[in-house]
């Protein structure tokens, strides 16, 4: 029997793939996390914040006076003071009656009486009440990952929970495609999901419709969505649910297939990892989105240094790199690992498109921000 791997009969249109993947996917509900936990999730909404600092602080660690008491202070005609002024550090609240902090040796205590030896004006030294956060202010953009400076503007509030969108989504292994596994666990987390891993325990339909469990929001399993001889993810999946579209129009990625189990969206992707990530990135990347509401991905308009020559009928991912004020090519189609790791950005040539000309003005969706 010839070895070689065999496509599916006939091909399903990229986009009507995606259309079915995406027809009953509904964003999955909000919930509360610990900030500790909220890192990378999709932000729903975050209460207003209060202001911080509440009150007037002190930026610097010094004397704290009132700033119209010290006109005309200097070293050649020091200001004696009743008293010592109350000293204060940084992060302290300003005494009442103060509006300036001068630093430490601006105040002479040395001789017997107490002089002030500079003036100041108001405000000098300090953090007015709201000076680091306004009251009102929105600590993060519903449907933006939450970034660590979020976490910062957030803990600074007191807040300890904020509302995210964290979709579950369960990476079922077959065995032989643990890189490709990897790669797609860590690029799930990266966009905010909940990994749950399971590794089939062999490759055939019976093993792997053992290991899918369709408790989760999107599943995906890795490997074995060919037609070759040890390649039965397609069967399994027809067991435990519906099969949808096997063998879609993308390159690279055409043994690639969506359904269901049950409620539960299925991406089966390719084993090997150039296929995997163009079926990431085309139809996962929107399953997920939809789930979280995220804001659409970022792309960047810039003309091609040279032609995209791409086959009509199958639509094709482009590495591209950007140099200069344009966009170089790098591979089509066929995408090399050391190519896909320096990438700055990949574009989606459609299925009924012979590709650009040299100048073309393209979008392409970002890989490193």
């Amino acid at each position: 029997m010839n070895s070689i791997q065999r496509l599916p009969a006939s091909l399903t249109p990229f986009d009507v793939a995606l259309a079915i993947l995406l027809r009953d996917i509904v964003a999955v509900a909000p919930v509360e996390l610990p900030l500790s936990q909220a890192l990378g999730c999709i932000a729903v909404e975050i209460s207003p914040a209060s202001a911080c600092p509440p009150h007037n602080v002190a930026a610097v660690d010094g004397w704290a006076l009132r700033a119209r008491g010290l006109v005309g202070a200097s070293s050649y005609t020091p200001l004696p003071l009743a008293a010592a002024p109350p000293w204060v550090e940084a992060g302290d609240q300003i005494p009442e009656n103060c509006d300036c902090v001068v630093d430490a040796d601006s105040v002479d205590q040395t001789g017997p009486l107490v002089q002030v030896l500079a003036e100041a004006i108001p405000g000098q030294g300090i953090r007015r009440a709201g000076g680091h956060i306004g009251a009102g202010t929105l600590l993060a953009e519903a449907g933006r990952q939450v970034l660590p400076a979020d976490l910062l503007i957030a803990r600074a509030t007191g807040l300890e929970k904020i509302a995210v969108r964290r979709p579950r989504l369960r990476i079922v292994n077959i065995p032989g495609g643990a890189i490709t596994a990897n790669l797609i666990t860590e690029s799930a987390r990266g966009r905010g999901a909940e990994v749950i891993f399971t590794e089939a325990p062999s490759r055939d339909a019976a093993s792997i419709a053992e290991a899918v469990d369709a408790d989760c929001d999107l599943l995906i399993t890795v490997g074995g969505s060919g037609v070759g001889r040890t390649d039965a993810t397609i069967a399994a999946l027809a067991r435990r649910g519906e099969v949808n579209a096997h063998g879609i129009a993308l390159q690279p990625g055409r043994t690639a297939a969506v359904g269901k189990v049950g409620k539960t969206p299925v991406i089966a992707l390719p084993g090997a990892p150039d296929q995997a990530w163009a079926v990431w990135w085309t139809l996962a990347v929107p399953a997920l989105d939809r789930l979280t509401r995220r804001l659409p991905q970022r792309t960047v308009t810039l003309p091609l240094a040279r032609k995209i020559a791409s086959s009509v009928g199958l639509a094709e991912i482009v590495l591209l790199e950007r140099k200069g004020s344009g966009w170089t090519p790098l591979a089509t189609g066929d995408l090399p690992l050391e190519t896909m790791a320096r990438a700055d950005a990949w574009l989606l040539v459609p299925g009924g498109s012979e590709g650009y000309a040299a100048g073309a003005q393209v979008d392409a969706y970002m890989l490193r921000q």
